[in-house]
């Protein structure tokens, strides 16, 4: 069975899976949260959705990439935070019920704005390839059967059954985990002959993103007056993105269709764990309360 079957069979489910795992920790209160925390959530989502695809245009374009992966560098900026933005966020004693809040109307969101900033890299980057790979209103339509419809499901499940949406949240997490690390062996081993050049590419791109993202998140909230806590889920929500979902899009065979579109995505996902944790790790250190020593 070729890659494409087997990621035209798998990605969506993964994702699907995903999504509805993220709707099993939402209620209603999540997204009503967003009124009551405005400036957060509104600096936050210009940081994700406007802010930082500008800054990856700029750093693909310093590094030279190839056009493949710089449109799969444009695509990762352009997914929302990941489900595990939250376990950094508690860690790095954030606002977690606004991070959770971030990533639920960030991913909403997404279903709109991630077609136009791919788009937009594909006509930038492949002009000669634009009308064959791009993101039209079909894949816009899987891309709401693969995030609204699961979310609103897991949180009607949450709604009926809440003792089961929590004794189900870290078994849908490893499955992901482990379907798409599935996939990941699977992209390496189909690009085998190229890998080393795709990874010392992306790999230089895919941390200096990380880290970029990271920094956006937390720098620019407080600069415009966001308190600490909110400003580290702000950091988190931005800067760990949900690798799983542009690995989804970049190989899926009705949407981009490319494995080496995947290649930053999936660098991506390996590295974002000791990156964010150097995060949480700066982060704690320094808000930290003064021990005062008596003598």
């Amino acid at each position: 069975m070729s890659l494409s079957a087997i990621t035209g069979a798998l990605l969506p489910l993964v994702i699907a899976i995903l999504m509805f795992g993220l709707g099993l920790s939402l209620t209603p209160a999540d997204f009503t949260r967003v009124a009551r925390s405005p400036r957060a959530v509104l600096v936050g989502l210009c940081c994700q959705v406007v802010l930082l695809p500008v800054l990856c245009l700029a750093l693909v374009l310093a590094l030279d990439l190839p056009a493949p992966l710089a449109v799969g560098m444009l695509l990762l900026a352009a997914s929302p935070g990941g489900t595990t933005a939250s376990l950094f966020s508690h860690l790095a004693r954030g606002d977690v019920a606004l991070n959770i809040s971030l990533t639920a109307v960030n991913s909403l969101l997404s279903v709109a704005t991630l077609p136009i900033v791919v788009n937009l890299a594909v006509d930038h980057f492949l002009p000669d390839h634009a009308a064959q790979v791009r993101l039209g209103f079909g894949e816009i339509g899987q891309l709401l059967l693969m995030i609204l419809v699961p979310v609103l499901a897991g949180m009607a499940v949450r709604a009926r059954a809440g003792g089961f949406a929590d004794r189900m949240d870290r078994p849908i997490k490893l499955l992901s985990v482990v379907f798409l690390a599935v996939i990941a062996v699977l992209t390496g081993y189909t690009e085998r002959e190229r890998i080393l050049d795709y990874l010392g590419a992306a790999g230089l791109a895919a941390t200096s993103f990380c880290l970029l993202s990271l920094t956006v998140g937390y720098v620019v909230p407080r600069l415009l007056g966001v308190s600490g806590r909110q400003a580290v889920a702000a950091a988190m929500d931005v800067g760990v993105h949900n690798s799983g979902l542009a690995v989804t899009i970049a190989l899926n065979p009705t949407m981009l269709d490319s494995s080496q579109m995947a290649v930053p995505a999936i660098v991506y996902a390996i590295i974002t764990i000791p990156c964010a944790s150097a995060a949480v790790a700066l982060l704690t250190r320094s808000r930290s309360p003064l021990r005062v020593t008596q003598g």
